[in-house]
This record gives C-alpha cells, sequence and structure tokens, in this order.
C-alpha cells in the first residue's frame, strides 16, 4: 500500500517516533511505500511532499520536533480546502493517510472520511487532554521538564525568601499543572477548570510566611481564569496580542506575571515568574514518550491493513485500542477528580480552597 503522514498542530516530543514506527513497521512487514506531506494540512492543502523510507526515519527515534514539520492550517479555511487536500490525496494514489495531532487535525481527518477517503489518527496533544485515549505522547516529558523547574526554582525561592510563580503550559485543562506541581512539591496549583480568587492564594502564601515558611512555589497554568465578582465560577484567560490562528483558538501567555504581580503587591513578598513557555515542547522525548509513540505508529499502521479506517489510536489502560473518529472523543478531557484530591490531602484547608 502506499501510506501518506503528516503531523498537524503544536510540535511536541516523540512525532518522530511515531513516524518512524509507521514506517519501518509497514515497510518490514507489509511492503508499504511510504510518502510525507509536509508542515501539516498545509501539505496535503498545497501538495508538499517528501519520499519517507528507511533512510529518511533512521535516528530520529530520540530527535524532538518532526522532520515532517508541522503548522495549524486548517483547510476549512480555505477555499475548497478539504476538497482540494482529496484531490492531492488521489493525485499521488495514497490507499490511506496516518494523521497525527490533536483535536483540531483530527476533525479534519474526520471530514476527509466523509468525503471516503481512508485515513486514521494518532493522537497528539501535549496537554494530554483529548478524551479519546488516556494518555498523548508528548505529555510526560513535558511533565518532567516542568517538574525539573519546579525542583530547581525551589533552590533560589528559598535562598532568597521569594514566591516563584513557574506558568506551565495547558489551554483548557490543568494536566501538565496538576502533575508537575504534584511532583514538585508546589504550595498553590492553579488550573483552568476552576477560576481562582487571587485573595485566596495570597492568604495561602501568607500563612506560610506565618509558619516559618518563607517562600512558596505557585505552578499556574497558561489557561487559568482569574475569578470575576460577578459569578466566581467563570473567569477571563490572559491573552497576548496576536490574534487567533485558523482553528480560532487565542494565544495565550501572560497570566504567571499578572499572578506575580498581584501576589506582591498584596504581600510585600518579592515575587519572580518562570515562564517555561515552549521548553516544555522541546527536546528528546522521554522513554514513557518514545515508547508509547512507537506503540501509536505501529498500531496504526496494524490498523490500516484491518482495513480500520476512520478511527483513532488510544490508550485505554495499558492496551492501544481503534476508536471512533468522533465528537465524543475529540472532546477536552479535564483533569481528574482524584488528582484534584490528592493535591489537597497534601495540604490544610485553605490552600484547599486554591486547588480545585
Amino acid at each position: 500500500m502506499k501510506i501518506g503522514i503528516l503531523t498537524g498542530g503544536g510540535d511536541c516530543p516523540g512525532l518522530n517516533a511515531v513516524i518512524r514506527a509507521a514506517v519501518r513497521k509497514g515497510i518490514f512487514h507489509y511492503g508499504d511505500e511510504f510518502i510525507g506531506f509536509l508542515e501539516g494540512w498545509r501539505g496535503v492543502l498545497e501538495d508538499k511532499t517528501v519520499p519517507l523510507g528507511l533512510n529518511e526515519v533512521a535516528g530520529i527515534l530520540p530527535r524532538g520536533g518532526t522532520i515532517l514539520r508541522t503548522s495549524r492550517t486548517n483547510p476549512d479555511k480555505h477555499q475548497g480546502g478539504v476538497g482540494r487536500c482529496a484531490e492531492n490525496l488521489k493525485k499521488h494514489e495514497i490507499d490511506a493517510l496516518i494523521a497525527i495531532g490533536g483535536d483540531d487535525t483530527m476533525r479534519i481527518a474526520t471530514k476527509l472520511c466523509e468525503l471516503g477517503l481512508k485515513v486514521v489518527g494518532v493522537p497528539k496533544t501535549i496537554d494530554n487532554d483529548l478524551s479519546g485515549t488516556d494518555f498523548c505522547f508528548g505529555f510526560d516529558t513535558a511533565v518532567n521538564v516542568a517538574t525539573s523547574a519546579i525542583d530547581r526554582v525551589h533552590t533560589t525561592a528559598e535562598a532568597h525568601a521569594r514566591v516563584m510563580v513557574v506558568e506551565v503550559m495547558g489551554r483548557d485543562s490543568g494536566w501538565i499543572a496538576i502533575y508537575s506541581g504534584l511532583a514538585g512539591g508546589a504550595d498553590v496549583i492553579l488550573v483552568p477548570e476552576r477560576p481562582f480568587d487571587i485573595e485566596e492564594v495570597t492568604a495561602v502564601i501568607r500563612k506560610r510566611y506565618e509558619r516559618g515558611r518563607l517562600f512558596s512555589i505557585v505552578v499556574v497554568a497558561e489557561g487559568a481564569k482569574l475569578a470575576t465578582d460577578v459569578d466566581p465560577s467563570h473567569g477571563a484567560a490572559v491573552v497576548t496580542e496576536f490574534g487567533k490562528d485558523e482553528f480560532g483558538h487565542v494565544r495565550l501567555g501572560g497570566i504567571g506575571n499578572v499572578l506575580a504581580r498581584e501576589i506582591e503587591k498584596r504581600t510585600g513578598f518579592e515575587t519572580r515568574t518562570v515562564v517555561l513557555g515552549h521548553i516544555q515542547r522541546g527536546g528528546s522525548p522521554s522513554a514513557f514518550d518514545r515508547v508509547l509513540a512507537t506503540r501509536y505508529g505501529m498500531a496504526a499502521i496494524d490498523a490500516i491493513h484491518r482495513n480500520e479506517f476512520g478511527m483513532m489510536m488510544a490508550l485505554r489502560g495499558t492496551q492501544i485500542v481503534c476508536v471512533p473518529l468522533n465528537e465524543d472523543i475529540l472532546r477536552t478531557r479535564y483533569v481528574d477528580q482524584e488528582l484534584v484530591e490528592v493535591a489537597l490531602g497534601l495540604h490544610d484547608k485553605l490552600v484547599k480552597d486554591t486547588v480545585s
């Protein structure tokens, strides 16, 4: 079979491991031929391709990023875009396409399936917020990076008696914040799932100071929201001035600086911000992510040869399974209440009101 592969959306560690596994399994076990589409859906839309063979995937397992490059191109935002994608796939006589990406990538894949094309999906979101799977590759690496950063700021925070605010990724869900905050021993963890009251945060820090703990670590997801006086259950995320991408997502960033400014203003304690940003996306994938990504790539090839199209690979427990591509699996997966309870159990009642 002739199989196309693309990587869409934001980059993350493990993408190359998926590509490598799919190509090697396909060539060695099925005699497949592969073609790569460059820069996500842009490559399919604009017919930008490269050959993918054993030489092209040699040595890429530990590499971050993606040898196919990526973009947030949305064919729906271009005149006849989805149709043009279908035409280019047919032009190259593609028997099946492996789309590696998050919910936006999968929605375009679903539309191509509805046009009769044979597509399978591999879930990729560094925020780990795709409902169809228990874990996405790249998440574990990001958590390790964030945890290491929290460990490092602990020492400087204690040495200078400072409050350190660590801003991590997490647009709509706080998986990275809750995992790295727990692993790094953060004193306050703020996630998008619950708008926070700045007075509650500063009260926690003051109480620590009264107990003789002259420093604090606050971990905040980039999508965390300040509660409003009108409705404490709703809030607004902090955004940059760069507008939206083609899928309608605003560019988040700045909650860490806003929070640090307010903490210092209200407590008088010196406060600093560390924004990890794209550092969480870069570099070599963790062992867990390399193995998971490899399993996803191999499973995608096997699904193609079982004629299981319109499906997405997913991790359920310890097994890789195929689940139908539909809106149910593409909805946002929020942080488990059980994990929130773990965080709550490590702190007193005052902190419990700020971490949920």
